[in-house]
């Protein structure tokens, strides 16, 4: 049973950071699948908007950010807490969101489409207000 908890959301200022943690188990971040390949991803969904994909990771370590994001998010794993994190530098607004993780094993490689993943965790509210 694979399970996915996000944790690390809440309220911040506009510039801020933040650090969002998905904690996985029943799902290796370094397995092998064969000929299948196994990622972790990161979305979020503002209110009253479609979900987004922001950066997924590789079990084999490569990494992909969505163009709108890159320079602000970060994201890395550690393998010894099976745990994949988000770090979000200089927060606005518009970043008020859901934030998701989510597990994929599969034969293609498409990091930022909600259909590539099987396995969601709860999600993790992150608010933006001055």
């Amino acid at each position: 049973q694979v399970q996915l908890v996000e944790s690390g959301g809440g309220s911040v200022r506009p510039g801020g950071s933040l650090r969002l943690s998905c904690a996985a188990s029943g799902y290796s971040l370094t397995s092998q699948y064969g000929g299948y390949v196994g990622y972790i991803g990161w979305f979020r969904q503002p209110p009253g908007k479609q979900r987004e994909g922001l950066a997924a990771i590789r079990s084999d370590y490569v990494i992909t950010y969505a163009q709108s994001v890159k320079g602000r998010f970060t994201i890395n794993q550690d393998y010894t807490e099976n745990t994949v994190y988000l770090y979000i530098d200089n927060l606005q607004t518009d970043d008020t969101a859901m934030y998701y993780c989510a597990a994929a094993v599969g034969r293609e490689y498409r990091p930022l489409e909600v259909s590539s993943y099987t396995y969601w965790g709860q999600g993790t509210l992150v608010t933006v207000s001055s």
